[in-house]
């Protein structure tokens, strides 16, 4: 089993990275085997509605010339996605935005592609914002036929300079908990296939 997360933060190893980190530790105890993506650094254009992909239904987006293809390709073939973002003007970056964006144009066309996968959301926030960036991300984990994990409380952690998230010790245990969540939900569907 394999869990991907997504760091949709502009900032690499950041606080985003840091609680995508923090579950991965847990799901690795489990044995599942984890592999982060940052996406700082790297090129993801919005989508143009060209509907290029409608024609092609090939598990790809028309345009070729960025990092969408490559990260989709990593995200359709795990078992597990975590999508994560700090908070920016109350709600999830230009990067994250633009990736589930096109993500649900390929997949609206590729039906099925991210049916019965495990997806959880984890949110960095400086103070407000948090529920707004995590219900865009859950929405789009939702509306693809994924079961969510959840954990003791929404999945935010508080903290602005890089770091300061492992202060917030309730965050912190909520990020624990939701990796051990993820595992338990992987491993029942895994036995149960």
């Amino acid at each position: 089993m394999k869990v991907v997360g997504i760091n949709g933060s502009a900032r690499k190893d950041g606080n985003t990275a840091i609680l995508i980190r923090t579950v991965f530790h847990e799901l690795e105890e489990q044995g599942i085997e984890t592999e982060l993506i940052q996406l700082s650094g790297q090129v993801i254009k919005g989508c143009t509605a060209c509907w290029a992909c409608q024609k092609l239904k090939n598990k790809q987006c028309a345009v070729r010339d960025d990092f969408f293809n490559t990260c989709f390709a990593k995200m359709a073939a795990a078992d597990g996605i975590i999508l994560g973002s700090p908070v920016y003007a109350a709600g999830v970056t230009a990067q994250i935005k633009a990736l589930i964006d096109r993500a649900s144009v390929v997949l609206s066309v590729n039906q099925g592609l991210f049916k019965h996968k495990v997806g959880a959301a984890v949110v960095a926030a400086r103070r407000g914002g948090a529920i707004g960036a995590f219900d865009t991300l859950n929405h789009f984990l939702h509306s693809k036929e994924m079961f969510l994990v959840g954990s003791s409380y929404w999945n935010m952690v508080y903290g602005k300079d890089t770091g300061e998230v492992e202060q917030d010790e309730e965050g912190i245990a909520n990020m624990i908990n939701l990796g051990q969540n993820m595992a338990w939900l992987l491993k029942k569907i895994r036995s149960d296939a």
